[in-house]
């Protein structure tokens, strides 16, 4: 029988139509499951080490933003509310006129005629009071200042909570009222209200056409601006509502400090002289607590540290307690004592210094300057040494490092405005020259003129007023800058003086943009007094968040008495009424003296040219100094060129020798002429504070083609002599149509120099050799810059202001 076999099946074989699914792919990177796989648990270092970031879902992403933007607008609504009440500070109000023909006195007489309210007066002139609401529950200080002096609208617009504009009907606004609100533009405005009068007073067809016109000219500076009229006592009361309800704006600089408005000043003389005592001011607390151990800074007069800080009792208060019979009070001053309490004295362990400047020590110099023995010993160890030839150096670092001659002691240094005087000079005679001529012929012309108008009289008046000396000094500014505009950086080679002797400080740069220049080289003697940051950014950012933790001092909304130690006389006898007296603190390390740049911008009112290094005056966020700014060009770069000019439509960097000063804050820079006028030049803001920023300034030496080749051409008058030609030779040559080449051999004893180039040259092209040197400031810092006491009125409507120094 035979036997039965099995069959074995085949497994199932898909053909061609099977549907092919998509393998799962988790990308370039492993999924969650492999790495907890592999993890097991585990955490990586750098995971604990970082913050812990949950990944919230969107209710909890969405009920997060409503949570930070609900406590957004209750610490705006808190800051409204305590702002005037109890708890903080009166309402300053500083009253501003922005018209010579309106008057703030009647404005001031009627919210002072409010029967609802108190008054507390803090002068005679009515000027200055006080005014408590009970049915707003909040107390205002109201304070005018002249408007003629510019200085003291920035100081008072630095500490007001709101400014009160003053309109006439008709104009709105003068010239002069329009020049103040560019100043405070620039500086940062604080909330304000336009208030007019006599719209009321107006005819009934005329009052509409008024109020048109008033809102067009506010919407030119202001979108959302409504002038308020003021000419009864329920339209006070409707402005005084406004004031109270409006948001307030903040300024950077002063809401990291704390500052304070003077109503009360006395002086203490401390010594049998009398010329320094003690300044004790009164006033409430703004801002941040006034700690006593912090410097405080007077505006206008300098840097000061405080004693101590008293608390007597408030001069105005919201709920006044119920007062004594006088017969119940033997002895009033006895009782004022009982009040007066103190609140903090000084630590002289916790105390800042006033030290401002480093002593150098001549015994620890990098940089000495080296006697005249030991210049007479390098002299002959070269003498004595191989013979190297200095006139031909090999590469770019070894001619810039044989730059200085051996005779460089017969030389005498010269200043950097000096070189721009020469130079300068040097490229205006022939443009003066013909000036001069075209100028006599138009004085000619118009003294012929004048003779048949009957109004000469007047001229001639005109004529005694104008100063000779100062119109010439102008018109060679606007020469020297129209020639640097025309011929940028360029300058003559003198004759009689060889070029190598007078441009021995400057050098030649292969690339302006990426060849090294040493910060700390050959740096001057005032270098020696400043301090610099390791870090200034990280510092600033460390110094940011103490202020934001410490909460030592009088907190803001106290009535306090600083005692300010060490104040010379001439402070008491510079206060007058109409002049507001404001303290700022200062921030750990701002008393210091250091390198400070600006970011500057010509404002569009002023013309003028202004030359580098003349003497300015800034408003720096809290302070007001003098000092002569260093321009130079606003670039990314470790290298900036220096500006002869402050030139219009650009934006520049100011440099100057003053105290550190943390950004953000704003920078105005206005200009004193000799009678006493000053004009806005430029607004702008602190960039940093950074003495290793290189400011270089260039000159360029020009030259003509005399006999042109292929590639090779024949350059003359660029130099006049054969060792100027070899001293120069490594440095290399541009033309002002792009070409690029070098020096190749110097030809005769005249200067004429054969120079190989990448292209043949056009007969008209100008050969051009670019030589740099690093400049640095002036040292004439002033920190004592009185207001004026009066101000007259200008005869012509110009943005200027007029006043009379001390």
């Amino acid at each position: 029988m035979a036997g039965v076999g099995t069959v074995k099946q085949e497994p199932h074989r898909p053909g061609a139509f099977k549907q092919p699914n998509k393998q799962h792919k988790t990308g370039r990177h492993r999924s969650k499951g492999s790495l907890e796989r592999d993890s097991r648990g585990r955490v990586s270092v750098k995971v604990i080490s970082k913050k812990l970031r949950k990944n919230l879902r969107k209710h909890d992403r969405r009920h997060k933003a409503n949570q930070i933007r609900q406590q957004k607008r209750e610490a705006v609504l808190t800051e409204k509310r305590i702002l005037g009440s109890k708890e903080g500070p009166p309402h300053l109000v500083g009253v501003i006129v922005l018209h010579s023909g309106t008057s703030a006195h009647h404005v001031l007489r009627l919210i002072q005629s409010d029967v609802t309210s108190s008054v507390y007066s803090h002068d005679e002139s009515g000027e200055r009071f006080g005014l408590v609401c009970p049915r707003f529950k909040q107390r205002f200080h109201f304070i005018r200042v002249n408007a003629g002096d510019i200085h003291a609208v920035l100081d008072l617009a630095k500490v007001a909570d709101t400014l009160m504009f003053v309109l006439d009907p008709y104009e709105g606004w003068d010239s002069y009222g329009d020049f103040c609100l560019s100043c405070l533009f620039a500086q940062g405005l604080t909330s304000h209200v336009f208030v007019v009068q006599g719209i009321n007073d107006l005819p009934v067809k005329k009052r509409t056409d008024v109020k048109k016109n008033l809102s067009k000219m506010l919407e030119k500076r202001f979108l959302d601006a409504k002038p308020f009229h003021l000419d009864t006592e329920q339209e006070v009361a409707l402005v005084i509502r406004h004031i109270a309800m409006q948001k307030q704006r903040h300024i950077a600089f002063r809401d990291r400090r704390s500052y304070l408005l003077a109503q009360q000043v006395a002086f203490e003389a401390s010594d049998k002289s009398g010329l320094v005592g003690t300044l004790k001011v009164s006033g409430y607390v703004r801002g941040q607590a006034l700690n006593v151990n912090r410097l405080v800074h007077v505006v206008g007069h300098g840097d000061f540290q405080m004693g101590q800080i008293d608390g007597p009792p408030d001069p105005m208060p919201l709920n006044p307690k119920p007062t004594k019979k006088k017969e119940d009070m033997e002895d009033p001053c006895a009782e004022m004592e009982e009040d007066l309490k103190v609140l903090m004295k000084a630590d002289s362990r916790k105390q800042e210094s006033l030290e401002s400047e480093v002593v150098p020590d001549p015994m620890e110099g990098e940089q000495t300057w080296p006697t005249d023995e030991e210049l007479q010993e390098a002299e002959d160890a070269l003498k004595g040494s191989r013979k190297i030839v200095r006139r031909l150096p090999k590469g770019t670092s070894d001619y810039q490092a044989a730059w200085i001659l051996d005779d460089e002691e017969e030389i005498d240094e010269e200043e950097g405005s000096d070189d721009d005087m020469e130079e300068d000079e040097l490229m205006g005679e022939a443009v003066s020259q013909a000036s001069d001529e075209s100028d006599g012929e138009e004085e000619a012309g118009e003294e012929c003129e004048t003779m048949t108008v009957p109004e000469s009289i007047r001229d001639d008046h005109y004529d005694e007023k104008i100063d000779e000396e100062e119109e010439r000094v102008m018109l060679e500014k606007y020469k020297q800058e129209r020639m640097d505009e025309m011929f940028p950086d360029e300058v003559d080679t003198p004759k009689d003086v060889a070029a190598r002797v007078r441009f021995q400080k400057y050098r030649g740069l292969k690339s302006f943009r990426t060849s090294p220049w040493d910060p700390k080289e050959n740096l001057p003697r005032d270098y020696a007094r400043i301090f610099q940051f390791q870090n200034f950014t990280r510092t600033k950012k460390r110094i940011f968040n103490e202020i934001e933790e410490e909460e030592e001092g009088a907190m803001p909304g106290w009535y306090v008495t600083v005692h300010i130690c060490n104040v010379p006389v001439s402070v008491m006898e510079s206060l007058k009424p109409e002049i507001p007296l404001v303290l700022f603190t200062m921030l750990p390390h701002e008393q210091k003296m250091s390198v400070i740049h600006f970011l500057l911008r010509r404002h569009l009112t002023n013309a003028e040219p202004i030359k580098s290094k003349e003497e300015m005056v800034f408003h720096c966020g809290c302070r007001r100094f003098r000092a002569p700014p260093l321009y130079s060009q606003h670039t990314a770069a470790n290298k900036f060129k220096y500006e002869r000019f402050l030139h219009s439509n650009a934006t520049v960097v100011g440099t100057v020798y003053g105290p550190i000063t943390f950004p953000p804050a704003s920078v105005l820079m206005f200009k004193q002429r000799a009678n006493g006028m000053h004009d806005l030049i430029a607004t702008g803001s602190v960039l940093k504070v950074d003495p290793d920023r290189v400011v270089v300034k260039r000159i360029t030496l020009s030259g003509h083609p005399f006999k042109i080749m292929t590639k090779t051409s024949v350059v003359r008058y660029m130099f006049f002599n054969r060792e100027d030609v070899l001293w120069f030779k490594p440095v290399e040559l541009r033309t002002k149509w792009g070409r690029r080449g070098h020096i190749k051999e110097p030809l005769g004893t005249h200067g004429h120099m054969k120079c190989l180039f990448d292209g043949q040259l056009k007969s008209q092209d100008t050969v051009l050799m670019n030589l740099y040197k690093r400049v640095f400031p002036k040292w004439a810092y002033d920190p004592y810059v009185p207001i004026p006491v009066a101000w007259e009125k200008p005869e012509s409507n110009v943005n200027v202001q007029e006043i009379e120094m001390d």
